[in-house]
């Protein structure tokens, strides 16, 4: 089944934009709910009410495609594409005012990312990218660093807030942080894009779920980043990004502290 994916691209672009202009609304007078898996993994009715906004106009548009959403709002579906949605990644930055966070779309056809979009709603920059067009912040075109030392490269780090998952995360900052430039915490989707912007020269994430990164993977893929993890390709457990002349040398830091 065929897809006009600059179509698709812009469905999700302009979604993701009204999720954000509702989450800017509603801080004010948000509810937060009981803890999900742990006591630092929270959800707001606005996540809720923002994911809703989402699915509901992608079921409109394609009936037939699958939805996975964080929140609980999916469905099955028979067309071979799979839309893959976090309506707020970060909500405990957005609940306490105290950094970024996006909204996420990715669409699949089959086990192949075709289309993603992450937006800062916070910034106003809409983050997107096409299978095999490039990457983009609005609509100019972005690409990677060109690698710094490791000395001096700033690293993003993000990691599920568990506690076991917290513990491992600890045993790579210890490695990281005596020999980068610097590092940054960022949800797990804007340190990909900030990545694909050359905003940072590389970055981890830990036992993330697929919403968290699948955006945040094609734009930086796209951009130029060389993504992998545990093997040769990332995945939910691990992902390790960097600018191509750097990649080597942080994985085998990322991956030598979690042996």
């Amino acid at each position: 089944m065929d897809r006009d994916l600059l179509a698709a691209r812009d469905l999700a672009a302009r979604l993701a934009v009204e999720a954000g202009r509702l989450q800017l609304d509603r801080r004010d007078t948000l509810r937060v709910g009981a803890p999900k898996a742990h006591a630092n993994d929270v959800v707001s009715d606005v996540d809720i009410a923002s994911e809703r906004l989402i699915v509901d106009a992608l079921r409109e548009a394609w009936p037939a495609d699958a939805v996975q959403a964080e929140e609980g709002h999916g469905r099955a579906g028979d067309s071979g594409w799979t839309w893959i949605v976090d309506p707020l990644d970060g909500t405990r930055n957005y609940i306490s005012r105290s950094g970024p966070w996006s909204v996420c779309i990715a669409l699949y056809q089959g086990d192949r990312p075709r289309v993603a979009v992450v937006h800062d709603p916070a910034a106003g920059e809409t983050f997107s990218a096409v299978d095999g067009g490039g990457a983009y912040l609005g609509g100019e075109p972005i690409s990677v660093s060109g690698g710094p030392p490791l000395s001096e490269a700033l690293v993003g780090v993000s990691f599920q807030p568990g506690p076991e998952t917290k513990e491992r995360a600890a045993r790579v900052i210890r490695e990281l942080l005596p020999r980068v430039g610097d590092i940054r915490r960022v949800p797990a989707a804007l340190n990909l894009v900030y990545q694909a912007a050359g905003r940072l020269d590389g970055g981890f994430a830990l036992d993330t779920k697929l919403w968290d990164i699948a955006a945040g993977a094609l734009i930086a893929r796209e951009a130029g980043v060389v993504l992998g993890g545990h093997g040769p390709d990332y995945s939910t457990s691990l992902t390790v990004g960097a600018a191509p002349a750097l990649w080597e040398e942080l994985a085998g830091r990322v991956r030598g502290a979690l042996s």
